[in-house]
């Protein structure tokens, strides 16, 4: 196979995939396909080692496309003296930026006010950890081209990357920089069609009922067909659904709320803005310009007891909680009707049995239970890879000839990266490139053959036509959800998603896939 087709992901492959799985025993069968379980089954695969992953709904249903769509350098961690945990952020955030997914993420700089929030004392605290997670970017290696050095801003210069704040009483702010993603659902997408590429099976809509360390019994969600998988490991990678298949585990999950505004609502942010939250010294509200029209803010970190939902909702106590403090900073008010929408995601935390869940360490772990799965909790989007090395490590002690079978991820492309200059160099459109890289030029081309494409799926939507039809194709789309959800991130925005549903059900029609429920 040629051009994308190694790596693609549709309907046809996966019926194949899952047709052939009940007569074979697999090296490693993964149960989960957010970041990390895709990571997993890419690390797996790239190993050698035959490999099926599987999850219940479909790519980055989860926690992975709820996040902030940072790629952070750890500074937070540094702050409290996870200092391991610090560095392990930053040498992933320069391996995704500067080797496998530099089209997926770019330098976004973040702009700190100096207001009366900030103590001229607090202000030198901020400013030395800001240089501490300088020389951090320096030990894991990340070029200074790749991310700059974060200086002291005059008053000029803050209102200039940040018009919309309050210029009383300013006293200029902090420059930093940090990794930001063009979509964390697209990241977990090349994650897997990467994996695809090695050999690993990527089976969405196919749940797993029972869990053991030689393998599990699946149910075809599309089909209502149930299967026995044998495989000789088993990872779990279910994230804050991981209880639910292995006893034992202690999960404390906490849920992260964002807002989406319209970029009009704050005119002329070019930057992020890290806003303190009063009272505390260590958290911040993280204003996030998108390039789509939108702005992100966020998060919050609420304890989210009881049972976990499939998709988390926002409570208005958190959303008010976010326009407070976004507002101690604005010139002019954000106002709740000036919402657009909001999203929450909840963290597969490792219960410590102490203090609230902002406390808890972000520090990933492994666990092996005594049937023999192996459970990985716990981390952060940016550290994904490392999170399924350590997993793929424990799993493969059950494989004796696997064992010197070190991990090649750090140094494997995903699908679509390519040098800046490359990619610059690419003849489409940059939004395009930034959301698929070198791929970019192939969507433009298919727009050529369908005679139309290249137009929005929906008035005012940067959303174009023909990445519905590529989501069909080729990254494994199989509904409207998946469409307008996950492959592309029209969904958070209702109104938008209401608007752009006829366009993606179309293209369902066009190649007799049911076009699915409304489900988020």
């Amino acid at each position: 196979m040629s051009g994308p087709e190694r790596s693609s992901l549709n309907a046809g492959r996966r019926a194949r995939e899952l047709e052939a799985l009940p007569g074979e025993v697999v090296d490693v069968l993964v149960v989960g396909l957010g970041a990390t379980g895709a990571g997993v089954a890419l690390d797996a695969a790239s190993r050698g080692l035959s490999v099926a992953a599987v999850d219940a709904h479909d790519l980055a249903f989860g926690t992975s496309r709820w996040s902030s769509k940072l790629i952070h350098g750890g500074l937070r961690y540094l702050a409290s003296g996870q200092v391991d945990v610090a560095y392990e952020s930053a040498v992933e955030r320069g391996i995704l930026m500067e080797r496998t997914a530099p089209h997926l993420v770019r330098a976004l700089p973040f702009v700190l006010p100096l207001t009366s929030l900030v103590s001229r004392r607090d202000a030198a605290v901020i400013r030395g950890g800001l240089a501490a997670g300088d020389v951090l970017r320096l030990a894991a290696g990340t070029r200074r081209g790749t991310l700059p050095r974060p200086r002291r801003l005059s008053t000029v210069e803050t209102l200039r990357l940040a018009p919309v704040l309050r210029p009383y009483g300013l006293r200029g702010g902090l420059l930093s920089w940090d990794g930001q993603l063009a979509d964390d659902a697209r990241l977990v997408t090349a994650i897997a069609r990467t994996a695809a590429a090695h050999g690993a099976r990527i089976l969405t809509r196919c749940r797993a009922l029972i869990v053991t360390g030689d393998g599990a019994l699946l149910r075809d969600e599309i089909t209502g067909r149930t299967l026995t998988v044998r495989a000789r490991s088993v990872i779990n990678a279910a994230g804050v659904w991981a209880g639910g298949l292995v006893d034992g585990l202690r999960l404390r999950p906490s849920r992260g709320t964002h807002l989406v505004l319209r970029a009009e609502s704050l005119r002329g942010l070019t930057a992020g803005v890290q806003v303190p939250v009063p009272g505390s010294r260590a958290r911040y509200v993280l204003v996030l310009p998108q390039g789509d029209g939108r702005v992100y803010v966020g998060l919050t970190d609420e304890a989210a007891d009881g049972p976990i939902p499939d998709v988390p909702e926002p409570t208005e106590a958190e959303i008010g909680f976010l326009l407070d403090v976004l507002d101690s900073v604005l010139d002019l008010p954000v106002h709740r009707d000036d919402v657009a929408g909001a999203y929450a995601g909840l963290r597969p935390l490792l219960d410590d049995g102490e203090g609230a869940t902002a406390d808890i360490s972000r520090r990933h772990q492994v666990l092996t239970s005594p049937n023999g799965v192996v459970t990985i909790l716990g981390g952060k989007l940016t550290t994904y890879r490392r999170m399924a090395e350590d997993a793929v490590d424990a799993a493969v002690q059950a494989l004796p000839e696997a064992a010197g079978r070190r991990s090649r991820t750090a140094r494997i492309p995903l699908v679509g990266a390519a040098p800046p200059r490359e990619l610059s160099a690419l003849d489409a459109p940059p939004r395009l490139v930034r959301r698929y890289g070198t791929e970019a030029p192939l969507l433009v081309a298919l727009a050529r053959d369908l005679g139309h494409g290249l137009e929005p799926v929906a008035p005012g939507s940067p959303v174009l036509g023909v990445e519905l039809e590529w989501a069909v194709r080729h990254e494994g789309a199989l509904d409207v959800a998946d469409l307008l959800d996950r492959r592309t991130r029209i969904g958070v925005v209702k109104a938008d998603r209401d608007a752009a549903a006829p366009a993606a059900e179309a293209v369902l029609r066009q190649k007799g896939q049911p076009t699915g429920v409304a489900r988020r």
